[in-house]
């Protein structure tokens, strides 16, 4: 059963190890770059670059998730495309299943609306920023992809 407790104004969930958090991520890719959002400081994880997404909630899909999550938080609408991949990953206060899906933006003007920063990275500079440890592989699988 989840337990949620308030730190600093933000919801931070532990999950018994038997069922993840299920998170999604978008890979919007343009040019050559990869779009990333910097978490705000007092989050779990703040200060890190991730891939956006976020939580997907009791009853939603995984697509719908993102979609509603990529509006709520940088205020366009994608289309979610296919599977990129997915990663169980153990932090100290939880666990998350991070499953990745390409996207694509299809209306409205990206803004930080919860995130501190957005930035359109190069993808052979994905590894110059510090992320949760949950988007490392996926990153890394993007970058392979270029290298071949």
């Amino acid at each position: 059963m989840p337990l949620a407790e308030e730190k600093r104004g933000w919801a931070v969930c532990g999950l018994d190890n038997d069922k993840p958090l299920r998170v999604v991520a978008a890979i919007v890719e343009e040019g050559g770059r990869v779009l990333l959002t910097k978490r705000p400081d007092g989050a779990p994880r703040g200060g890190l670059w991730e891939l956006p997404g976020g939580k997907v909630e009791k009853g939603e899909s995984d697509k719908a998730a993102l979609a509603r999550e990529i509006l709520e938080e940088l205020g366009v609408r994608v289309r979610v495309g296919d599977l990129f991949g997915s990663v169980v990953h153990p932090y100290d206060d939880l666990t998350v299943e991070l499953v990745a899906y390409r996207c694509s933006i299809t209306a409205g003007t990206l803004m930080a609306l919860e995130a501190d920063k957005i930035a359109w990275v190069p993808l052979e500079r994905l590894t110059d920023y510090d992320m949760p440890q949950a988007d490392l592989p996926l990153t890394r699988r993007l970058m392979g992809e270029r290298g071949r």
